[in-house]
Order: structure tokens, then sequence, then C-alpha cells
């Protein structure tokens, strides 16, 4: 799933993608990232972008969630929620681990690499 809103969006003071971070950390889904934009615009056609001498950024955020359909599709309810104004996208994509982020990590393959 991602997750389309702006650095400025806040849920009950709080930033609005700590929020949906903190979130999905709790319904124990398998991975959250936030990604700041450059520069952007959606529906409402106005360009967020960064500017040095503006003292309030409104950068475009994409927040990844990745985990089984089904969680994601759960957590959908969530999302919808708190985000008052953006773009969610859930796809079903192929996820590839690379190495062993948890001790207790379950890696089937070969390493990357390996012959």
């Amino acid at each position: 799933m991602t997750v389309f809103i702006e650095e400025c969006d806040t849920w009950h003071h709080r930033p609005l993608y700590t929020e949906i971070v903190h979130r999905a950390h709790e319904a124990g889904l398998a991975g959250a990232s936030v990604f700041r934009g450059v520069e952007g615009f959606g529906a409402s056609t106005v360009i967020h972008a960064f500017r040095l001498l503006s003292g309030k950024q409104d950068l475009p955020l994409a927040i990844v969630i990745v985990d089984e359909e089904e969680r994601i599709r759960r957590f959908l309810s969530t999302v919808k929620e708190l985000v008052t104004d953006g773009l969610m996208i859930v796809e079903k994509v192929e996820v590839v681990r690379v190495g062993q982020a948890r001790a207790d990590a379950v890696w089937t393959g070969g390493a990357v690499g390996a012959e």
C-alpha cells in the first residue's frame, strides 16, 4: 500500500505520517517507510516544492506499507479513518528479501549472488 499525503497534514496535532506509521507498527504489519518528495502536485493542481526561505514546508509524502494482501486490506480502514485528503494505492507486489532483518527471520532462498 502506498499512501500519498502532504507533510503538513496532522492527526490531533501530530504529524499524520507519524500516526500512520505507528498504527501500522501497532497492527503488526511487516514494514512501513515514509518518503519525502522534492516536488509534486495532486488533485488540487497546486505544486508543492522545497522553498529555501519558506518557514512552512508542505512537501508531498509517500508512505509505503508492506505486508500480505489480507492484512493490508484490513489496515486500509484505519488509513481511511486518518486520511481526509490524500490518495491510497493498493497493489500486489513481489517481495524479495535480501539479508536478514530480524534474528528470527526465515530466508528460504540462497544468498544473493550465490551460485
